[in-house]
């Protein structure tokens, strides 16, 4: 029997008939000058899958003094919604926290005579559930989904050496989708195939990539090594990593949090969360640093002129006035924020709009060419873009992801307050610092190693060979201490198999440069990056040559653990190439690259992982 601490736990057992005789006990008792009355309700999770109800809210019901509203925030006794103190795993946690109720082993509700270690709750209210590692998940209802919109996602194929030899892309730093995904999964319920973007899940971790040398702005770092879900291919894993400006050198902010107050907002894991982020963000701010705050709905409007970081009283005060109501003028909201960037504007400083919202415009200026229109327009300033998704239900994903594109700039998913300190206080640098844009990549494969590759994920990343060089093209900006990495399955040129492409006839007028001679045999490919500085308009190019693979030496813990990433983004993309990929094996891989895990990111995938698996079978189950 296992036993955890602040959880009941039943065990039965019988007692043997005894008979003892006492000596005479006295018994003293002093009445305490105040009486403490201790009301404690436990609910296990037998009793927990016997109500007919989804999350914390719902388990906790029937407890008495305990009353949900509308907004899903527990209160008890009478007191608000801020007063209940959540401790998740012995973590503590303010305002309501989104577990699905399938995740919780036991939950304890405590509304009078607090222990100590509770002694800052506000109204004597608070609220522990205990979560397993694979807590065993039963079939939650299915969330309307139908509003959250998404791009369409087209796999990249295998494409013949001979036919393409160039494989031309932009950099990609956005995270939001394994933020996203983890929402659905945390929620019971496996993601739409278009939400999972693989190069997405693959960057929200961070690898052993080695710091710039002096005077570089990034270090190149290449690995080839043997495809796990498919025998006879190989893997490509190409990355980079910028240098991280120390947090007392980075350049002064000039921000503009540009902030969607509609009705659509309304809801706790909307406005009332990106109120407690933007806090998180603030408390990092110094005297140099300047914020202003414009609000959108029905109306734009400046709530908070440019004001100096040391004013947090100031700022925070504006932030948490704010409440939601009315449509959505994101056109509008989007102008007055630009406005107000460039009239505070500064050249070297870090001049960004920080838009948080659910993506929902539907006032005024609403078509996605015309938002990318303005926000093209207004990069040419300096001024760039930061995009932060909220909610669920009515998440318009698509829009943010290609307007946070076209904007010099990122979008990060913040499903939670983890989240939100993740992307702005511990990424800060990398999340509101550009130190290259327009980064580009491009690679050109030597046929005599390479008979065919793919791209994992950056579908929507993807330029033509000539924009390379084409310094007016738009790409992905990297921000300070940011990775980026990218991973091609390779098909070798030794290879007999059968290319799902149809094959071209032999070219007649194109040389084959230095094969002849074998002056470049050795040579897999040649790697190439354009960037530009933050400040410049010509780009420069850097350039390394790929080895050829040997198939000697293990697979480094890092390309192991994006390999369990690769195989889960492939299965819950439902794709095409996934070959003999399992949940299983991605979770093998993921726990054999596990690494340190300073920050626990790692470990909460490999849970993640095996949620999926379960949930996946459970649909699988469902569907025969």
């Amino acid at each position: 029997m296992q036993i955890k601490s602040n959880a009941a736990t039943n065990y039965d057992f019988k007692l043997t008939e005894a008979t003892v005789i006492l000596d005479e006990l006295e018994v003293t008792y002093e009445a305490p000058l105040i009486e403490k009355s201790s009301s404690v309700k436990t609910f296990s999770s037998e009793d927990i899958k016997e109500l007919a109800v989804r999350g914390i809210g719902g388990t906790i019901a029937p407890a008495a003094g305990v009353t949900s509203g509308a907004d899903r925030n527990i209160k008890i006794r009478g007191s608000r919604a801020e007063g209940t103190v959540y401790f998740v795993n012995g973590v503590k946690m303010r305002s309501n926290v989104n577990i699905p109720q399938a995740a919780i082993q036991s939950t304890e509700i405590i509304t009078g005579g607090l222990p100590a270690q509770y002694g800052d709750a506000v109204g004597g209210t608070v609220f522990t559930p205990h979560m397993g590692f694979e807590p065993e998940y039963k079939p939650a209802p299915t969330r309307i989904t139908t509003n959250e919109s998404y791009s369409t996602i087209t796999e990249l194929p295998f494409k013949a050496v001979t036919s393409a030899p160039l494989s031309t892309f932009a950099s990609d730093v956005d995270a939001a989708s394994y933020a996203n995904v983890r929402r659905f999964i945390m929620e019971g319920q496996l993601p739409p195939a278009d939400a999972v973007r693989i190069e997405e899940m693959v960057n929200y971790f961070s690898y052993d990539y080695p710091d710039p040398e002096e005077g570089e702005v990034f270090s190149m770092t290449t690995e080839l090594a043997t495809c796990p879900w498919k025998e006879g291919h190989q893997l490509l894993r190409v990355g980079i990593k910028t240098r991280e400006i120390p947090k007392d050198e980075l350049p002064d902010n000039n921000l503009v949090f540009l902030i969607d107050v509609s009705g659509s907002m309304g809801s706790d894991d909307k406005l009332p969360l990106l109120q407690k982020s933007l806090r998180l963000l603030v408390e990092n701010l110094n005297e140099k640093d300047r914020v202003a705050i414009v609000v959108y709905a029905s109306a734009t409007g400046l709530v908070l002129e440019s004001t100096k970081g040391t004013q947090k009283h100031k700022i925070l005060q504006a932030i948490d006035n704010l409440n939601a109501g009315g449509s959505t003028a994101g056109g509008a909201g989007l102008r007055l924020a630009y406005k107000v960037a460039e009239e505070n504007f500064k050249k070297g400083e870090n001049n960004r709009v920080i838009l948080a919202t659910d993506g929902d415009f539907n006032v005024g200026m609403s078509s996605d060419d015309a938002m990318v229109k303005l926000i093209e327009e207004k990069r040419e300033s300096g001024v760039f873009l930061t995009v932060l998704g909220f909610g669920t239900e009515n998440l318009k994903d698509a829009k943010m992801e290609k307007i946070a594109d076209h904007g010099n700039g990122n979008y990060a998913y913040i499903d939670n307050l983890m989240e939100a300190q993740k992307v702005l206080v511990n990424e800060m640098g990398a999340t509101l610092n550009a130190v290259a844009k327009d980064t580009k990549f491009q690679i050109e494969f030597n046929p005599m190693q390479v008979r065919a590759y793919r791209l994992i994920g950056y579908e929507n990343r993807m330029l033509e060979d000539e924009d390379f060089n084409d310094d007016t093209k738009d790409a992905g900006d990297v921000g300070s201490g940011h990775s980026v990495t990218a991973i091609y399955e390779i098909i070798p040129a030794t290879s007999a198999e059968k290319l799902d492409t149809p094959p071209i006839d032999p070219l007649k007028y194109q040389r084959k440069v230095g094969l002849e001679d074998g002056s470049v045999a050795n040579e897999f490919a040649t790697l190439k990056i354009r960037y530009k500085a933050p400040d410049a308009d010509e780009s420069v190019l850097r350039t390394q040559v790929i080895p050829t693979f040997t198939g000697e030496g293990e697979m480094s813990a890092d390309f192991k653990f994006i390999c369990g990433v690769l195989e889960a983004g492939m299965l819950l993309r439902n794709s095409d190439y996934a070959g003999e990929s399992s949940f299983q094996e991605a979770k093998e891989l993921a726990r054999a690259g596990k690494g340190e895990d300073e920050n626990g990111y790692r470990g909460e995938f490999i849970r993640l992982i095996s949620l999926a698996d379960k949930l996946h079978k459970r649909q699988t189950v469902g569907m025969r």
